[in-house]
């Protein structure tokens, strides 16, 4: 039975992983830090590579999951963008409408890409709380379906996927450190590894500690908003969806600092590895807890850096033109999304687990507004 209304069970991973055998990448373990004293080709931490994910991020599994199971076609949503990106290159070929509410500070760079992509954005001045609350106010007045950038069990279960991944190919695995911000994608890899004696460890930025403190008051939490070279990690409070599920499965969170997210950043770089600072926060983590002498993965959660988003930018506004001269007619849009694998690429899967310690169609004015 499936979990949702409930709460998204495992099983949900696993109707996910289905839904979107088409539409998702399934991303490459690549190697990351060699343990000492290993032998060439013994690794003792690997990257996870969803900055290589359709989209530049892996917000493009919970994404698709959420759309293709519920066939809406208007969507509205809060992002810091990069589940924005992934909403409008899913649904803009296709004729959905997609909305995207963003908070003051949003990088200019994500929002110009959702508009290349056909998606229409709202700014909110304010934080994350003012952003998702505007969200769900635009959702309610034009009757478009609102599908959050984490708290929904159909997105949980989509980023799942990640966990289910890394568990199918490093079944060995001993630690998996996973990027938090609103949890979609801790919780999601929580469930994938319910029964699994991987230990999970969900990385934030020191600024946002919102997971940590919510679980130790043990509810959620609302921070005051907060600035952070990670961007895409700026909630302000846990989901309900995701906070049940990482409450009940979480083994640690690491806070890491600006300075060691860029250190990371520049780290990943010379691996040859473009992510953007949200996606090199997991790394962070592991480098400051000194547990990549062990087996173990870091999700590298997004690429979506500054010359990355110019140049799919670049390319989409050039292939739209190529096809305005021709003539070429938009593929029609059906509930299901048909026909969405074929679209050309525009950016390059607990018991006897360790015990856990966790620290302290619609019209609408401003549906049109950037048109």
């Amino acid at each position: 039975m499936s979990g949702y209304g409930g709460g998204p069970v495992p099983a949900d991973v696993e109707r996910a992983a289905e839904r979107l055998a088409a539409y998702a990448r399934r991303t490459p373990l690549l190697p990351g830090l060699p343990a000492p004293g290993r032998r060439r080709g013994g690794w003792g931490l690997l990257l996870k590579a969803e900055h290589l994910q359709r989209s530049g991020s892996f917000k493009l599994r919970g994404a698709a999951n959420a759309v293709l199971a519920l066939g809406a076609r208007a969507i509205v949503t809060g992002s810091s963008g990069n589940h924005g990106i992934a909403l409008a290159r899913l649904a803009a070929p296709l004729g959905m409408r997609v909305t995207v509410v963003l908070a003051a500070g949003t990088s200019p760079a994500k929002a110009a890409r959702i508009r290349a992509l056909g998606g229409r954005t709202v700014s909110v001045a304010g934080g994350v709380a003012e952003r998702e609350e505007r969200a769900r106010a635009l959702a309610e007045e034009t009757g478009a379906v609102l599908v959050p950038s984490s708290d929904h069990e159909l997105v949980v279960a989509g980023q799942g996927t990640v966990g289910r991944e890394v568990l199918a190919d490093v079944p060995d695995v001993r630690t998996l450190y996973v990027p938090v911000g609103g949890g979609g994608l801790l919780a999601g890899v929580c469930l994938a590894a319910r029964d699994h004696p991987v230990r999970i460890v969900g990385v934030e930025p020191a600024g946002t500690p919102r997971y940590a403190r919510s679980l130790a008051a043990g509810r959620p939490v609302r921070l005051p908003p907060c600035d952070t070279v990670a961007d895409g990690l700026r909630a302000q409070a846990p989901g309900a969806v995701p906070f049940a599920v990482v409450r009940d499965r979480v083994d640690d969170l690491v806070a890491v600092s600006d300075a060691e997210i860029l250190t990371a950043t520049d780290r990943l770089r010379r691996l040859g590895v473009e992510a953007e600072p949200s996606g090199a926060v997991a790394l962070a983590g592991a480098l400051r807890a000194g547990r990549h002498r062990e087996r173990a993965v870091a999700v590298v959660s997004g690429g979506n850096t500054l010359a990355a988003l110019a140049s799919r930018t670049s390319r989409t506004s050039a292939t739209s033109a190529d096809r305005g001269a021709s003539g070429a007619s938009r593929m029609p849009g059906a509930p299901g999304l048909p026909g969405l694998s074929r679209l050309s690429d525009t950016s390059a899967a607990g018991t006897g687990r360790p015990a856990r310690r966790l620290a302290p169609t619609c019209t609408h004015p401003e549906l049109e507004e950037t048109r």
